[in-house]
């Protein structure tokens, strides 16, 4: 028996077909990737953290990665309190207590612009090794490129603003704006902690560091090249110094309420942190240094700012000092006071101590 013709394959539907077949391989891959890489809130504001990796940092650090409005999207490491490997190696150690190992860690040289001037080596070394502080091990490393590679490309990307938190030496901004000079004007803000305007310096606290200059504090006079290159660059800067910091003493009140109240993992965290000082709690020399720059840039309101021309001393006897210019057009807002019951307010909320 003579079989039925069968009729000729419909070329269309095989291209559909293997169309559908194509994008299924293509997009499910990218299904699941969205599913498991955190994705920040439409509302967050973007923040890249600059930092030199003291205990005081990854406080403000764990603040901010606390904050559901805050998306951390990258933090690079200045040499400072910390030597730049050990402080990198500790961010990321933080960042996977935090759950938060879509973050990259981006390492900056491990020298000053110009000079030589280093931390006291003791605070050095606890900043290294973080002594009474339980954070797990990394999963993984910092990245390839250099903290100066991708700061000076992705702070021009002007489709893109984003803000910076600098709590350490501004050695990585000011490379990477001598690098690309657009990218000091694309970035939607920096928030810095450093400088003494109105105030005396730090250089002298505790009586480690031998010095006649009263004026400078330590994050600027570590490269005060690299503080002048960033004040002379026209970025918008949020400049939160020791005038400011000084009004916010962390005291036994809010070291005790992270004792007993502390119950997730990066408050635990900072209560170890707390608890490694406590003698300079009690005795009344310990401030909320850059956890109040972090808090400032989420809440402007919990410090008093006014516009001011700051220029980089270079005389000397005052390297490194940050001095007003009166008569001459401002290049940052700096704040002046600070509102402590408001700081401690939203600094421990952000983080669940009640």
């Amino acid at each position: 028996m003579r079989s039925r013709p069968r009729p000729a394959p419909d070329l269309r539907s095989f291209a559909i077909f293997f169309f559908l077949l194509a994008a299924l391989v293509f997009v499910y891959p990218a299904r699941i990737d969205s599913q498991t890489r955190p994705r920040p809130p439409l509302s967050a504001r973007n923040v890249i953290i600059d930092t030199d990796a003291g205990s005081d940092d990854l406080m403000a650090i764990s603040f901010l990665l606390s904050r559901p409005d805050v998306h951390v999207e990258a933090v690079t490491i200045a040499n400072g309190m910390a030597h730049v490997p050990a402080g990198g190696r500790n961010v990321l150690r933080l960042l996977e207590l935090a759950g938060r190992r879509d973050v990259p860690v981006f390492l900056g040289r491990e020298t000053p612009l110009s000079g030589n001037v280093e931390f006291p080596a003791e605070w050095r070394s606890n900043s290294d090794e973080l002594p009474g502080v339980t954070l797990p091990d990394a999963t993984r490393q910092a990245e390839p490129r250099s903290a100066v590679e991708y700061l000076s490309k992705r702070l021009a990307d002007v489709g893109h603003p984003v803000q910076v938190l600098a709590l350490g030496p501004l050695t990585n901004l000011a490379e990477a704006f001598s690098r690309n000079p657009h990218a000091a004007r694309a970035v939607r803000q920096i928030v810095i902690m450093g400088g003494a305007v109105h105030v005396s310096g730090n250089l002298g606290d505790g009586g480690v560091y031998k010095t006649n200059n009263t004026a400078a504090e330590w994050n600027i006079f570590v490269d005060p090249a690299a503080a002048k290159t960033v004040f002379g660059s026209g970025a918008p800067i949020r400049l939160v110094p020791l005038d400011a910091t000084q009004r916010v003493p962390i005291d036994m009140a809010l070291f005790e309420q992270f004792q007993i109240h502390a119950s997730t993992p990066l408050a635990h965290f900072v209560a170890q942190v707390l608890a490694t000082n406590r003698d300079f709690i009690r005795q009344g020399f310990y401030f909320a240094w850059d956890p109040l720059a972090a808090v400032a840039l989420v809440n402007p309101s919990v410090a008093t700012f006014r516009p001011m021309a700051i220029e980089i001393s270079e005389a000397p006897a005052e390297i490194g000092c940050t001095l007003e210019v009166k008569q001459r057009r401002a290049n940052a807002q700096v704040a002046v006071d600070a509102d402590a019951l408001r700081f401690r307010e939203i600094f421990m909320t952000a983080l669940g101590v009640q």
